[in-house]
């Protein structure tokens, strides 16, 4: 069985869509704010139908039993190639090469219930092209879902969780030291001396 994640540390701590530039923790995010709502008896309800295909969901048959047997449907999000996925947003899909590496490796998979009920949410990872990792593959709770739909932004979320987007600009060991240097230059024309500013750049 799967195991539970139903805190922001759990989750954390397993490392579901880390690191950049998995697209996991961005795909849970806009999952869980746009894409679902718990209602006040704690019934879970969709945003639009699995069974339509949009936004990439798409018949989940549970070939490998890497999933309990149910007797509802599973339905797999997150391939940001299959059809429909262009409908996510572009910042769940900024970092996806195309190529084979971890920029498209991370899925949801939902319990269908029918009229846009369902039952159990689970996080998984490719292992290889054709497979999904059984250790990486975790049943997330309503609660965890509602501490996530609590968090006003996608970055506070992330910085919550460490997560880096291994784009930005980080330059690490290098100081830079601005200098001012008094120089005493003769003029041609006058005798009036001036400040130049000179900068050293200094490698720790």
């Amino acid at each position: 069985m799967p195991k539970r994640i139903t805190t922001i540390e759990d989750l954390k701590e397993y490392g579901f869509g880390q690191p950049w530039p998995r697209h996991g923790l961005k795909l849970l995010y806009w999952f869980a704010k746009d894409c679902v709502w718990v209602t006040d008896d704690d019934d879970m309800l969709l945003a639009c139908d699995p069974a339509k295909g949009v936004f990439g969901f798409h018949l989940f048959e549970n070939k490998e039993k890497l999933l309990p047997d149910v007797d509802f449907t599973y339905y797999l999000l997150g391939n940001l190639n299959s059809p429909g996925a262009d409908m996510l947003p572009a910042y769940v899909k900024k970092h996806n090469t195309s190529w084979y590496d971890e920029s498209n490796t991370d899925r949801i998979i939902i319990t269908d219930h029918g009229q846009k009920r369902f039952g159990k949410i689970y996080l998984t990872t490719h292992k290889d092209r054709s497979s999904y990792d059984p250790y990486a593959t975790f049943h997330i709770t309503r609660s965890l879902l509602k501490t996530i739909q609590s968090y006003p932004n996608l970055e506070d979320f992330l910085l919550t969780l460490g997560y880096e987007d291994g784009t930005s600009n980080q330059f690490t060991g290098v100081s830079l030291q601005m200098m001012l240097v008094d120089v005493e230059e003769v003029s041609v024309d006058t005798d009036t001396p001036s400040r130049n500013c000179v900068c050293s750049c200094t490698i720790l």
